[in-house]
């Protein structure tokens, strides 16, 4: 890819030996009210390998992405790739089970662009306390920290709602 930007990805923006995430249940309390922002984390079976931020995969699933926000499903408020990972900030259609709604996604994304993704995905529900500009400033941020993109440059690889 003649892009401008490093592709050698070599791993994690988390400095190494850090805590690693657990996965939660996915089914907010039932005292959690609707219309709250989460802060999602979906990561490729094979991780340190560039499987996303490629053309036509990222065209799948940004494409997709907006496909589930014309139909209500989600509110997208924020996605952004990296090579074996991305982050959203959504805000799930509250008809819908949060967990099924990210599982059909990725299947979907799977079948399209051949995308291997990790079992389940990693959520963290936004408290009042927590704004969602600081967590997408944090998101974007995830490529200077991972080495790809100098400060101030722009990411490619993301869209915004």
């Amino acid at each position: 890819m003649n892009d401008g930007l490093d592709h050698g990805f070599t791993g994690r923006a988390r400095p190494p030996g850090g805590p690693e995430r657990k996965p939660s249940g996915h089914a907010p309390p039932s005292w959690v009210k609707s219309g709250v922002c989460f802060f999602v984390t979906i990561c490729c079976a094979t991780r340190k390998v560039n499987r996303l931020c490629h053309p036509r995969v990222s065209r799948v699933i940004f494409e997709s992405a907006s496909r589930y926000q014309e139909a209500s499903k989600w509110h997208l408020r924020l996605l952004l790739l990296m090579p074996d990972h991305l982050h959203a900030l959504v805000v799930p259609n509250p008809d819908r089970q949060f967990a099924r709604l990210i599982g059909d996604w990725k299947r979907y994304v799977a079948s399209v662009a051949g995308v291997d993704w990790q079992k389940n995905f990693f959520d963290h529900r936004l408290r009042n306390d927590e704004s969602w500009e600081e967590k997408a400033h944090y998101i974007r941020e995830n490529p200077v920290r991972a080495g790809l993109i100098r400060e101030g440059a722009t990411w490619p690889y993301q869209i915004q709602f």
